[in-house]
């Protein structure tokens, strides 16, 4: 990797003669020439890297005059750009990758400096993002909303130790953990079930007890209403709990059956898509060292010619700076990989976060209906279980002490007279 002030020289050019451009032409601070291969003059900044066809004026990084340039150089590889360029514009694409603003003036450096790295782009865990000191807010895809599209695109150091989760991950298991949250709840509903289960059929089981069974009267009627209160009320819960089942447990069981399965194949979609995109930025780190130690040989070789130390022939010269050629452009051929990669990774993202969100949203919905109709039948419940007591509430309000003393003495009086004093 080139240090900062390095000349980055594209593959195939060399520097022009000592001294020729020297002797004419007096350049701005910080700014030298060279030559093609095809003998054309260009100019370079060696504080910013900056390089131009036109010869620069007495202003740094200014040239001389805004002359066309040579449409046929590759982009400059400075946040890895190359042909490839992401399905979402950078304005609206967190993950997209930007150009740097003197593109259009860069020669086709195929190593950019670190300076050009560290202004423009940030690259974490294999992943190009715009630097956030040099580069403005980018806008969101849901400006309206918090939305997943939008706020997971980072990993984020894992509170259980010191890896990192990716964005996806944390996505991923919040669905998970939600999946978890509905069967629980499922499984909540199934014991209020048998609660309501067993307390129906001990209330059926009391009804039949004969305790008190004996009552006479208006109360013994009332008696007898409470106890088939009990059975009407058993079958009010028996008949609570099967709904519980039909309506609220086995929806709530049964949504998103296949749910597990499904982020299964997602995950490791997006995983697969994450790897490749590793691997292609290995590949670039490969071509870029490469690149640069071709650059070194073909530059060592050509000081060597210059100054007569060594024999080596042009053919030499050649060879290498072919060579230096050859790895630039696999080098470009590696970022564009590269970027292919990164914008299939991005594309995907945002789809499957969106599809994720729609799944929440649509498994929160659900869960809230269900638990309303839960609160429907419980209110449907206690209005059938009043229905069960007003009988009772009816007969005990008829329930006459005197009648039932007159009553039982009818049934059972013995005789009217009463005993007198006995005589002497």
């Amino acid at each position: 990797m080139a240090t900062e002030g390095e000349i980055m020289l594209k593959p195939g050019m060399v520097p022009p003669p000592p001294g020729e451009e020297s002797q004419t032409v007096v350049l701005p601070p910080g700014w030298q020439s060279y030559l093609s291969p095809q003998g054309r003059r260009y100019y370079v900044n060696t504080t910013t890297n900056e390089t131009t066809w036109e010869r620069p004026s007495s202003s740094p990084g200014i040239p001389a005059s805004p002359g066309p340039h040579r449409s046929s150089l590759p982009p400059t590889v400075n946040g890895y750009h190359a042909s490839g360029t992401p399905a979402h514009p950078p304005e609206t694409a967190h993950m997209s990758l930007r150009k740097s603003t003197g593109d259009s003036q860069n020669l086709g450096s195929s190593s950019p400096s670190k300076k050009q790295s560290k202004e423009n782009t940030i690259t974490i865990n294999c992943v190009t993002f715009p630097h956030p000191d040099t580069m403005p807010e980018q806008q969101l895809l849901k400006p309206t909303e918090w939305s997943y599209c939008d706020y997971f695109w980072a990993d984020k150091k894992d509170p259980q130790g010191n890896g990192t989760v990716a964005g996806f991950e944390l996505l991923l298991q919040k669905q998970l953990k939600g999946k978890q949250m509905q069967k629980e709840m499922s499984e909540f509903i199934r014991e209020r079930i048998k609660i309501e289960e067993d307390y129906a059929k001990n209330l059926a089981k009391l009804s039949q007890n004969s305790l008190a069974a004996q009552e006479e009267g208006s109360l013994g009627e009332a008696w007898a209403q409470v106890k088939k209160s009990l059975a009407d009320e058993a079958e009010v819960h028996l008949k609570f709990s099967a709904k519980l089942h039909s309506e609220v447990e086995k929806p709530l069981m049964n949504f998103r059956e296949n749910f597990k399965k499904d982020m299964k194949k997602c995950d490791h979609h997006i995983a697969d898509l994450r790897k490749q995109l590793a691997s292609r930025y290995a590949a670039v780190e490969k071509a870029r060292k490469a690149l640069t130690e071709r650059q070194r040989d073909l530059e060592m070789k050509t000081q060597q010619l210059e100054i007569k130390l060594s024999n080596k022939t042009e053919e030499d010269i050649k060879k290498a700076r072919r060579k230096s050629t050859q790895a630039g452009d696999d080098l470009m051929r590696c970022v564009d990989l590269y970027n292919q990669a990164q914008s299939k990774w991005f594309e995907e993202m945002v789809t499957t976060t969106l599809e994720l969100e729609r799944l929440e949203v649509e498994r929160v919905e659900m869960i809230r209906q269900h638990l309303c109709q839960y609160t429907q039948l419980r209110h449907e419940t206690d209005m059938f279980n009043q229905s069960t007591v007003e009988p009772v509430d009816q007969l005990l309000r008829k329930v006459d002490p005197a009648k039932d003393r007159e009553l039982w003495v009818r049934e059972h009086k013995t005789g009217n007279i009463r005993p007198v004093d006995m005589e002497i």
